[in-house]
């Protein structure tokens, strides 16, 4: 590692140390009373929940009341089923007074037990000094106001202690009549699900008590809930963290001893089981102690959001140093920006991973709810290994002090004899005739041209071609062969078979290229060197102008063409591509060949031939232009022979690409055959989560109570891997390939387009082996409206899905939004986009749309690369 890069990673290891400082300021607050009035009490530990009566035994309860013994004179009771009819004579044994509570549901019969249970304890407990009867069954609507004052009436008459009914309040203010049949107010005061900010929160509460007393002057009101949780939803500007609870806590109790207020805490204990009910996920985080009984947060120092920052800074820079270590020393050529590039994206990725995994880990933790979670960090991880992989490539593509391995025309050389192979199947034969006489044209001492028609059936297709042959000098061969198998590759297998014993350099053109005379002269002196295998030149077209579908096309391939080939190639990693190829006969023969099980045998070749130990050179300047597909339908099939045959690449070569020591490829080949694939590998992981967030998002709309929204970190991560390469896109494309804006977004949308069949390409690449050759239609008519509709149902019914979802999601009721609510349906609108794109593209191919839209003339298209400026 230089110097320079050495103090990069040391300034921002630094500045994230300081940034983690900075979010962890510590708060100063008045310390925690020795002794608080009083409890919401419910001691279920993690494995019970009263909705499968499955209650804490005495020993337990009795655990928990001796630890809660001296820290409150009160605790609040919920019910008296089971184990917990044994409160009130346990807290008395520990000198604690009870507020006794019945619970009420629409049962009769459970109803009737509770309410004698009730009964029967307060009688017989001193320490039992107020009793309610039902919990919030007006807010729930599960009772009206007169059945509910009816029980009340009846429990009033049969005990001396005061006697209410818990109910927030706002139910309170909205139902005075039910006042009139209770001894004092039950009031649940909790500011989180009134969506108000900590820092107004406790202002509000005692604003509330003051209201109460005016309204009802004659009635005691006490507090019977307030406080806060530490985890879960975000609801409007309420906030729910570890901090958040303490400062709330903090602050009101030390207004409430001022003021001498009646009030029990939220609760005691957390409550995994609430998390099954109508809270959802926080009504599982509302207790002072977790669900271990361990306290949550410090009673007398400052209030820190994350108390474990330190540990965790250290955990980011140890993570962020590995990963630049790794940038930095196959990186030679970055500039300072572009090292400081990568260092603010490693140390802010890992960062924010580092956060994310601590946040997560702070949550009760279902089977389920870890295998989601499983789910979502190993998406999480999948998201940041493409955004560094992305990162790289954006900094080596613009931030380079010089291009070590890139090739330039040779001025003379040694120029041995060359065999141009030319496959066709089923071609125009006009459009072919036009490639062999580009060929005729070539500046070359000595080359001949082998062309193999294979499988055409219409003879009026090949015979015209073979004449042509013909009538061109001897150096023309023409072939045509029935029933030959192994796609492409059997073609050029055939065609090997054929060629001349002098041929030292092989070269393939496709049969819609017209390529320039000076091709073989200034690329074949390159093979001087023993080593050189393959030396390519771009795939470049001709037609870029003769449509918006076909500019779009043009603009999309150009970014591979002009970034990711000259990135690739500083590390002799190039993506060999089967057309302005040249490959040095002795190694494709002593290699077997073309591989005719790969629909993709141009790339498979590429890798074999680097796992021998070979070179491949790369040379930024078009020397021939073909023709691209003429609908969006043929754009996909293109893409999508090309993405399968990648992955079964990658399942036949693993050895090659994860084994070490089991072959010659470099470090910088395994990364960029790996990574050059991952972020099509990304698409269908994301056509996977677009199915899941279509059904989450269903659910959601279905019982919007109990299914919360994804969390906020989750849900952010997609739409920050969007941002940054779409960023990277227009960054990229308006410096490096030099297109204006339209254009670049041009490329952008026909990328995008292509989202989803890549992701089926990938998936079906995985797990399959016999997808057919597809061979790309050259010359034909713009598709009609109809078949511009039928090539994108999957995508349109996908995009309609998820426009659907976003906005049944944002119907969800007022009370339940919040941030984490409003960035997911941003998610689903964003994932949208690429269906969105494909219905858009299938379109403007199906119209004859003038190219000029973007800006692109035929000089525009055709221009040639500046090779000095790459």
């Amino acid at each position: 590692m230089r110097i320079s890069s050495f103090i990069i990673a040391l300034l921002f290891a630094l500045g994230t140390y300081g940034l983690w400082a900075l979010l962890n300021r510590p708060t100063p607050e008045m310390p925690w009373p020795s002794e608080v009035h009083g409890f919401a009490f419910s001691p279920y530990h993690a494995d019970q929940s009263p909705l499968r009566n499955d209650f804490p035994s005495e020993a337990q309860i009795t655990e928990d009341i001796a630890l809660l013994a001296g820290k409150t004179r009160s605790i609040r009771t919920y019910s008296v089923a089971g184990t917990l009819s044994e409160i009130p004579r346990i807290a008395r044994e520990h000198k604690m007074n009870v507020v006794l509570g019945a619970w009420l549901t629409r049962d009769p019969v459970i109803d009737a037990q509770e309410i004698e249970g009730t009964i029967a304890l307060a009688k017989k407990h001193r320490n039992v000094k107020y009793v309610t009867v039902g919990n919030e069954m007006i807010l729930r609507g599960e009772m009206k106001v007169q059945e509910l004052s009816a029980l009340l009436d009846r429990v009033r008459k049969a005990v001396k202690q005061p006697v209410s009914t818990a109910e927030p309040w706002n139910v309170w203010l909205a139902y005075p009549e039910l006042a009139k049949h209770v001894d004092f107010l039950a009031v649940h005061i909790l500011p989180y699900w009134e969506g108000m900010d900590v820092d107004l929160a406790v202002n509000h509460v005692f604003a509330v008590v003051e209201r109460m007393k005016k309204e009802f002057p004659k009635k005691e009101i006490v507090v019977t809930e307030v406080g806060w949780p530490s985890d879960g939803r975000t609801r409007e500007s309420a906030v729910a963290s570890v901090s958040n609870e303490a400062l709330f806590l903090r602050r009101f109790l030390h207004r409430a001893e001022k003021q001498g207020l009646v009030y029990f805490l939220m609760e005691a204990f957390d409550q995994p089981w609430k998390s099954d009910s109508l809270e959802g996920s926080v009504g599982s985080y509302w207790g002072v102690y977790n669900v271990e009984r361990q306290q949550k947060f410090d009673f007398v120092q400052p209030i820190v959001r994350v108390p474990q920052w330190h540990r965790l800074a250290v955990i980011s820079v140890i993570l962020s140093i590995i990963m630049l270590a790794f940038f930095y020393r196959y990186s030679h050529s970055l500039k300072k920006r572009g090292n400081s590039f990568l260092a603010l994206v490693v140390y802010g990725a890992a960062t924010v991973m580092v956060w994310i995994v601590y946040d997560y880990l702070q949550q009760y933790l279902t089977l389920m709810s870890l295998l989601v979670g499983a789910l979502l960090l190993l998406g999480m991880l999948g998201v940041f290994t493409i955004l560094l992989i992305e990162a790289l490539e954006w900094a080596e593509a613009h931030w380079f002090t010089a291009r070590r391995r890139l090739l330039k025309p040779a001025a003379s050389g040694v120029l041995p004899k060359v065999s141009i192979h030319v496959p066709a199947y089923n071609e125009p034969p006009a459009m072919l005739i036009e490639t062999l006489d580009a060929l005729a044209r070539l500046d070359y001492p000595d080359f001949e041209v082998v062309v193999i028609d294979n499988n055409t059936q219409d003879e009026a297709i090949w015979r015209p071609v073979e004449q042509h042959c013909a009538l061109l000098d001897r150096r023309f061969r023409f072939f045509h062969v029935d029933r030959l198998a192994g796609f492409k590759a059997g073609a050029l297998n055939f065609a090997m078979k054929q060629t001349h014993p002098d041929a030292v350099i092989v070269a393939v053109i496709d049969s819609d290229y017209k390529v320039e005379s000076g091709w073989l002269r200034d690329l074949v002196p390159a093979f001087a060197n023993p080593a050189m295998a393959i030396v390519q030149a771009p795939q470049d077209y001709r037609d870029g102008q003769h449509s918006a579908f076909k500019a779009m096309c043009y603009a999309e391939y150009k970014g591979f063409f002009e970034i990711g080939m000259i990135t690739r190639n500083e590390r002799n990693a190039i993506i060999q591509h089967g057309t302005m190829t040249l490959v040095r006969r002795s190694v494709l023969d002593n290699l077997g060949g073309w591989a005719e099980w790969c629909i993709t045998e141009d790339a498979e070749l590429g890798l074999r031939i680097f796992a021998a130990g070979y070179e491949a050179a790369y040379l930024p300047q078009s020397y021939g232009r073909g023709l691209m597909p003429d609908t969006f339908i043929d754009y996909k099939k293109q893409r999508f022979r090309w993405v399968y045959g990648a992955m079964r690449i990658m399942r036949r070569h693993a050895e090659h690409l994860f084994t070490l020591g089991k072959t010659r490829l470099t470090a910088g080949q395994r990364y960029h055959f790996i990574a050059g694939w991952l972020p099509w590998m990304a698409d269908s992981v994301n056509l996977i989560f677009n199915l899941a967030a279509i059904a989450w998002s269903l659910a959601m709309i279905w019982a919007p109570d109990r299914v919360d929204s994804p969390l906020l970190m989750f849900s952010v991560l997609p739409l920050s891997l969007f941002a940054f390469k779409l960023s990277k896109l227009v960054h990229l494309y308006t410096h490096r390939v030099k297109v204006n804006l339209r254009q670049t977004f041009a490329a952008a949308m026909a990328g995008l387009a292509l989202s989803h069949t890549i992701g089926l390409a990938v998936i079906k690449g995985l797990l399959t082996s016999n997808e057919a050759f597809f061979r790309t239609p050259k010359m034909l008519q713009p598709s009609a409206f109809l078949l511009a509709l039928n090539s994108v149902r999957q995508e349109m019914l996908l995009m309609l899905a998820l426009c659907f979802c976003a906005a049944g999601v944002a119907n969800i009721p007022d009370e339940i939004k919040g941030p984490d609510l409003t960035v997911w349906i941003l998610v689903l609108l964003i994932q949208a986009v690429p269906y969105l794109a494909a219905v858009l593209v299938s379109f403007i191919s199906a119209f004859p749309l003038s190219a000029k839209l973007l800006g692109s003339g035929d000089e525009a298209v055709s221009a040639p690369v500046d090779v000095k400026r790459v």
